[in-house]
């Protein structure tokens, strides 16, 4: 690792699911996790349904909170700002890709990609231009008005891909980012994510159950009894 200041980061970070009964202490998803991911930067989180990998990718995007420790954007710890802050901060910081699109299906693929820019102030005509551009990057100039249910579940997948680089976040949290899609499909819509993660220099971090595409990302950690080993 170079020395410049971390995308992403985490002090001592520690987090457990609450115990049911009273006095239950519960289970530990993560142990005093010290942790960093660096410009440009590819990093998959493997480990066992339940260990709490979703959770861990949901504090690092400061959508849960730790019970103690310390999550850093660029070097900024987030813990002190406010709500309002924090959003504005993660809307410019962070890009987000899920197993399943989230896509309105009201709004074509242009105008989904071009919300997100919208909700961060920017000009209607501004956003949609940005959008064609990014979803052309996404091999999709040919589908900008074209609803969700007209699209194929890849296609529905590189446009949330597109929506969550289109402002151009310094990280990519992806959850599970191909396991809703058939093997073939997968390869493809990963291939997409890791080029246009190149292409905009975003760090990706991304929790999957396949070893297949965890190997090609530049680093493997594995999510254990609350601690995150290399592998």
């Amino acid at each position: 690792m170079n020395n410049a200041v971390a995308v992403l980061g985490t002090t001592n970070l520690s987090k457990s699911f609450e115990g049911i009964t009273p006095g239950d202490a519960g289970t530990a998803i993560i142990r005093n996790l010290n942790f960093s991911v660096q410009a440009g930067e590819s990093v998959a989180i493997v480990g066992a349904s339940g260990a709490g990998k979703s959770t861990l990718l949901h504090v690092l995007g400061g959508l849960e909170q730790a019970d103690s420790g310390s999550v850093q954007w660029m070097g900024q710890a987030i813990e002190p700002w406010s709500v309002k802050k924090l959003g504005q901060e993660r809307n410019k910081t962070l890009g987000f890709v899920y197993q399943f699109h989230h896509l309105l299906p009201e709004f074509t693929a242009q105008d989904n990609v071009a919300m997100a820019l919208r909700i961060g102030g920017a000009a209607k005509g501004a956003a949609r231009a940005q959008a064609a551009a990014v979803l052309d990057e996404m091999g999709l100039s040919h589908r900008l008005n074209h609803k969700p249910a007209e699209l194929s579940g890849g296609e529905r997948q590189r446009v949330a891909i597109a929506r969550a680089l289109v402002t151009n976040p310094k990280a990519i949290l992806a959850d599970e980012p191909t396991g809703n899609l058939d093997q073939s499909t997968a390869d493809q819509v990963f291939e997409a994510l890791l080029r246009a993660r190149g292409t905009h220099q975003a760090a990706l971090v991304m929790v999957t159950h396949s070893m297949d595409l965890a190997r090609r990302c530049e680093r493997v950690m594995r999510l254990d009894k609350g601690e995150l080993k290399a592998l």
